[in-house]
């Protein structure tokens, strides 16, 4: 943790609090996601991050997921405590069955370009040390994600702290509104500092509607529908969620798990369970380790069999500069090998924006290992050239 000394001595741990709030600036936006941002803006940073000292970021109706995962994947890094905030609107991928965030230019057409993967999220929360980070939801599903979240189809994996409230589709193309975390937000403003469990509680109490599905608990719970007015009440008994299940023995091999996930097209599932075993890894051999990289490896490989060529791109580089990282040569095969996959997965990129974005970092990998195949870096500048006149994607 990040340690910070007050001016009267006393040490406090430095939190981080991200606030996310998006939807389409079109006729598909379902909330007015945005409207709460300066109601929680307005709160003072150690009631948004629950430490002494804080760090908040915001971020209002964002336009490209790879600009949210960055920014996701910043706040993750930092070794303090996390509180993620996200208002939004969920949209499910008719193609691969799987959750996205919409974003400001999100439509039905564009959502597996313009929206943000939720596996995404819960790819880079998972890296975090356990019971680090919460994260507190106010989110409308379309009427296909509602289907989904349901039936229990959406978390955000172990270890994570999880309230907040899902949502339907309003009827009759209204929009909805952030009323769940206004709630929040006018508490702290009154100068209360109630625990999120009770601030959860009266929330759901004052939000509604009767049919939302609430998040009260560690998302290896599913979400239940809770009462109008909920009183306390203990909590419901743990149900497996897939992206949260491990093997039920210590020395199982999950491989076989997460290649059915991935082959039967349950792509979110097996990405999280990837990124669990990743965080395990991290956790017991350390960053850099021979179990770290073969699970961020397989993090890579998985991308690749959801189509997200970008996502796998980055990934194996990653994997290549780890490696370098921590001693290997440039002509080792396994380095050789993630660089080649890079490159093949930079090939695959059919938009020219996320191409181009790529190209540079790639380049620099390639100069370092050029591998065994002669004219692999020429191949990159062609294809530059060939980039730089493409129009840019609207």
């Amino acid at each position: 943790m990040v340690i910070t000394q007050q001016d009267n001595g006393a040490q406090t741990v430095t939190g981080t609090a991200l606030l996310l709030a998006a939807a389409p600036a079109n006729k598909s936006c379902l909330i007015d996601a945005t409207s709460v941002l300066p109601a929680l803006a307005a709160v003072p940073p150690s009631a948004l991050a629950g430490t002494a000292s804080a760090t908040v970021v915001e971020l209002a109706d964002p336009v490209d997921p790879q600009t949210v995962l960055t920014r996701v994947r910043t706040a993750a890094a930092a070794p303090g405590p996390l509180t993620l905030y996200v208002a939004g609107q969920l949209h499910l991928d008719h193609r691969q069955r799987l959750l996205h965030l919409a974003l400001a230019r999100t439509t039905p057409a564009t959502l597996r370009y313009t929206a943000l993967p939720w596996h995404w999220l819960t790819g880079e929360l998972a890296l975090r040390r356990p019971d680090t980070t919460t994260v507190v939801l106010d989110l409308v599903a379309d009427a296909d994600a509602w289907q989904q979240v349901r039936a229990g189809a959406f978390g955000l994996g172990p270890g994570i702290r999880v309230y907040g409230r899902v949502t339907p589709p309003p009827q009759r193309r209204k929009v909805a509104a952030p009323a769940y975390l206004r709630t929040y937000a006018s508490i702290w403003r009154n100068g209360h500092r109630p625990p999120l469990a009770h601030l959860h509680a009266q929330a759901a109490s004052e939000s509604g509607p009767a049919d939302a599905l609430f998040f009260a608990a560690d998302s290896a719970r599913t979400p239940t529908p809770v009462p109008t007015v909920p009183a306390p009440a203990p909590a419901p008994e743990p149900v497996a969620v897939a992206p949260a299940r491990a093997p039920e023995a210590p020395d199982a091999d999950p491989h076989p798990a997460i290649l059915a996930a991935a082959q039967s097209g349950r792509h979110g599932e097996a990405a999280a369970l990837a990124a669990m075993w990743e965080s395990r890894a991290l956790r017991t051999h350390g960053a850099g380790s021979p179990e770290a990289l073969h699970w961020l490896e397989v993090r890579a490989d998985l991308a690749r069999l959801a189509r997200e060529p970008a996502r796998s791109c980055e990934l194996w580089m990653a994997a290549a500069e780890a490696r370098l990282a921590r001693g290997q040569a440039p002509g080792t095969e396994d380095v050789e090998a993630a660089v080649d996959r890079a490159h093949h997965q930079w090939e695959q990129l059919g938009d020219p924006a996320r191409a181009r974005a790529l190209a540079a970092p790639l380049t620099r990998l390639r100069r370092a290992v050029p591998g065994r195949r002669p004219g692999a870096l020429e191949a990159i500048g062609r294809r530059i050239e060939a980039l730089e006149k493409a129009p840019a994607t609207p």
